[in-house]
Formats: structure tokens, sequence, C-alpha cells
């Protein structure tokens, strides 16, 4: 652990890229296997179960550290992080421990099935063993809420430097359902075996918001224009006579969405698809509010497949008969993408995203303009003669999207937000007008920059009416602009709505409370976008 909490040290005390990376290609030089292992893991999201719940950390460690539960309650909110709280008002340890990362994990792991009495003892032995950095980071593991301030971008960058491995090759290494249960370093890092994991994915593709005129990008020509469709982003992977379907945050959706797996039947062995899952009858897309349902379900009955039937909007083409063709240009791809998904029959549940045909960038903005009409956030643009890369990167993909819906709310409510923010009120509950009463109908809690931040967070403390825990009700003075994708019918909210994607788009210091948008408004946004 001492090791492992010094490369915490670093790179939380460090902005600079290149020393993040130094630190950590460092550790997985030096650091012992298993440990290697565990830190990859950690800093790509792996972490291990939570096996304590937060109440009871507090209870004890308020009861270890000699000060009253109301004490420890205040002090919270002004540190910001549960885990350098407990870690700040413990005593100093007694004793030294050289536990390592793995071996202090794998202790933890043994108190899922502890009773109360064994997971306590063995927590405040921890904490009397551990200094005050190899503590705080013990509490993370203990807590679930592991972040380094690094992405798996630095991490695989820090790996290749270490290994002398190319970093897409890494990359791809990393992906897929691996934990350190079911790998070792050597398995997946030092001589990975490539029919280990035949559902393993490839890192996604993805694209910046385009912010100049598209004019800019040359000839329409040279580029592919696409729907932005509304739906999962997703990988269909067929190999080894079997199929797998991969979400974009890495989780493995397959048994949700039984009606791809005919695709197999049809298609050669060795194809990798990328594209979008999709509500999807009579040759329409249906609102996402349809496919969501779907989205929880680990297994999905057949009355749920009849209302909510789904397809993969085909974008691209990965893998062929085996073979990685990411670096072919996309119009090689999708040539081959065509003819695959052509020769489907139509109960195989794939359909090839179609081309937006326009010579000039003026018909490519009218049919960016009528997306929500054909139920599409905007439109995807790709330079035909780019390879398909991994991450989001600059030059070959955009997307167009079109400009969000907005509304004019009034914040009713207001909760502190958490890590570096937690001295401030940035968590915010709006309300419109139903007559003369306000009704609530969404929170935000992104879109103000730290300075707009902290002088609401004045203001809060100045106006609170009621509490309600952490919750402060405010006098109903001010009025913000939200901004949001898409407008959705739910019997859960008084409202009967709810949005999504919503957040601040501005604070409206010009407008009067009066002024602020009606339930009846909201309503008649959900007949035409919902």
């Amino acid at each position: 652990m001492k090791r492992f909490a010094a490369l915490f040290t670093k790179l939380d005390q460090t902005t600079k890229t290149s020393v993040k990376v130094a630190a950590m290609a460092e550790y997985f030089r030096d650091a012992p296997e298993p440990d290697r292992l565990w830190c990859a893991a950690l800093l790509s999201g792996r972490r291990p179960r939570r096996v304590i719940t937060t109440t009871k950390l507090r209870e004890w460690a308020a009861e270890r550290a000699g000060i009253p539960l109301w004490l420890f309650e205040e002090c919270y909110p002004v540190v910001g992080d549960l885990s350098e709280t407990i870690a700040l008002v413990l005593p100093p340890n007694t004793r030294e421990d050289d536990a390592s990362l793995s071996e202090t994990i794998t202790a933890l792991r043994k108190l899922d099935k502890a009773d109360e009495e064994t997971r306590k003892a063995a927590i405040l032995d921890a904490w009397d063993r551990f200094g005050p950095t190899e503590r705080f980071v013990f509490n993370k593991l203990l807590t679930g809420g592991w972040r380094m301030g690094v992405s798996q971008k630095l991490m695989t960058r820090a790996l290749s430097q270490a290994t002398g491995i190319e970093e897409a090759e890494l990359t791809h290494r990393l992906m897929g359902s691996w934990t350190p249960d079911s790998v070792t370093w050597e398995s997946l890092i030092a001589a990975p075996d490539p029919g280990a994991d035949l559902s393993r994915p490839y890192p996604f593709y993805l694209a910046y918001q385009l912010e100049d005129a598209p004019e800019d990008l040359g000839e329409t020509s040279d580029w592919l224009a696409e729907r932005k469709w509304d739906g999962i982003r997703g990988q269909l992977i067929l190999r080894g006579g079997e199929h797998h379907l991969w979400s974009r945050g890495e989780e493995l959706i397959t048994d949700r969405f039984p009606e791809l797996a005919r695709a197999k039947d049809f298609l050669p062995d060795g194809t990798v698809i990328d594209g979008e899952v999709l509500a999807y009858t009579d040759g329409a897309p249906l609102p996402f509010a349809r496919l969501q349902p779907r989205i929880g379900r680990k297994t999905v009955p057949k009355k749920l497949q009849a209302e909510a039937p789904v397809i993969l909007m085909a974008y691209d083409l990965l893998e062929w008969q085996g073979e990685d063709i990411r670096d072919r240009p996309l119009s090689d791809r999708r040539g081959l993408l065509a003819e695959a998904v052509g020769a489907l029959p139509p109960d195989a549940a794939i359909r090839l995203s179609p081309r937006v045909e326009a010579d000039t960038w003026d018909g490519l903005a009218h049919a960016r303009a009528i997306s929500r009409d054909v139920g599409a956030e905007g439109l995807m643009l790709k330079r035909l003669a780019a390879p398909y890369l991994a991450g989001r990167k600059k030059g070959d993909w955009w997307k167009w999207k079109v400009d969000p819906l907005t509304i004019d709310a009034v914040m009713i409510y207001a909760q502190s937000g958490s890590g570096r923010r937690a001295t401030l009120y940035t968590d915010f509950t709006f309300a419109v007008w139903k007559g003369n009463d306000l009704v609530p109908f969404t929170k935000a809690y992104s879109g103000l920059t730290d300075a707009e931040f902290r002088e609401i967070t004045a203001w809060v403390r100045k106006n609170t009416l009621e509490r309600f825990g952490p919750v402060r009700a405010v006098r109903p003075e001010h009025v913000f602009e939200i901004a949001f994708e898409g407008i959705q019918q739910s019997p859960r909210h008084k409202s009967g709505v709810s949005l999504r994607f919503p957040r601040m788009a501005r604070w409206r210091k010009d407008k009067p409370v009066s002024e602020a948008n009606t339930l009846q408004d909201l309503q008649e946004m959900l007949n035409q976008y919902g």
C-alpha cells in the first residue's frame, strides 16, 4: 500500500501530464505484478465491490476519533470528501504495515460476507496500521469512490512506456470484461492470448461537436453525412460461432437485445459492426424513452420485445472475416458494410445507416434542421478517407447536432455538490408555472461558471426558507434557462414529464420570475418532440 499511496500522492500533487505518466510508468515497471494488475483495473474503472455502507464508516470513524457523530457530520462538508474526512479525524496510527495493494484488496473482499462485528474489527485494525495517505487510499477502496485524476488514456500511455507495447494495442487489450480475478498481468499485458476473449470489442471512435462553419471542412464530396441517432452506441461482435453486444461504456448487453442473435446465422465469423441500438418499428426510430425499459433488464420478456422492438443501425465495419480493417479508409469499410447488411433478411434486425445526400453545405444544413422530425439529434460528418481511430479525436469525425431545446425555469431547491464543490451549492431543482403555483420538473447541476456557482451559493445561504437534510428550499427569485436534448412523458414526476440531459444554459438575471415558462409550454414541447 505504501508504494500505491506514493503513486497516488504524485498524481494528486501535479497537473503536468508528463509527470503523471512518468509516475505511473515507474509503478508499472517496479511494482509486483498483482499490484500492477490491480492498479490498471482501478484506473480503468474496475473497482472492488463496496463491502460496507458509508453510514457505518461515519459512525465507526467518529467513535474511534472520540468525537460525537454530529461533529463528524459538520466536518464532512467542510472537507468535501468522506475518505479524507475519516483520515483526518482518526488518531495517528500506532503500528506500521507493509501489506501490498493486492493483499489489501484481497483482505477487503473477504469481508463481503462477514458479519458486521467482523467487518468493524477488520476496518478499525486497518485504520490503526496505515499512515495518513495509505489510510485515505484504503478508505477510497472501502467506499468504491475511487478516482485518481487520470484518464484511462493516460494510464495506457504509461503502460506503453513501461512495457514497450504500442498504445493502440494496449487500448484494445484493456477492453472487455476482464477483472484481476479472470486474468494475470502476463495474460493481459505481457503475452496476451488472442483467443482468450473472443467477445472483446475494439475501442470506440468518438467525435467532437462541430463548432466552426461546416464550409471550413472543404468539399461535401469528401465527407459521409448520416443521421445522429438517439439510442445506445454498441458493437456487435460475431466470433467463435457466438454473438456479443457491447455498449460504449464497456458493458456487455447481449441478453437485453436478443433480436440481434440471428445475425450470426448470416454474417461470417470474425465480423464486428459499430452502430446504434434503436427502438424501431414501421421503418422509423421510436423515442429513446421506448428503449429505456430494456436498458436496465438482464433478460427481456417477449411482451417488452414486442412493445419496443430494436434494430442495430449499422455505422461502420471494424472487422471482416477475422481481419481488423480499421486502418482502411471509411469509403472501403462502408462499401463492405453495405454489401454485408444488404444480404441480410429483415428479421436479422440490422439496417445500414442511410447516407444523407446533399451536394452543398446548405443542403446538409437543411437536413440537419429537420433532424427532430425524423427522430434524430443532428448529423454526423465523417471523412471518407479516414481510418477508424480510438477515442475522441479532432479532424475526421464531427457531430453536428441541432440546437438544444430550452425552457426558462425558476430555482426552488439547492443542494451542495461533492468533492471540490462540496462547499458550494451546485445541484438545483427547477420549476415552471401552473396557474399561480410553481411545479418542479427537473434537476440540473452543470452549465454555470465557478464564479456563478460561488455567487449563487452566497445567495442560497442568505435566502434559505427551509431545510430538508442537505436540501435547501430557497426564495423563488432566480430564473435559469434550462437546455435539454429531449422530453418524454413520465408518470413518476409531478410535472408529468422528464428531460433528457438537462443543464443550465445561462442565468437569466434579465428575466423576472413571473415570465418563466409554464407547464403548458412543457406539454406543448412533449406533444411536438416527445
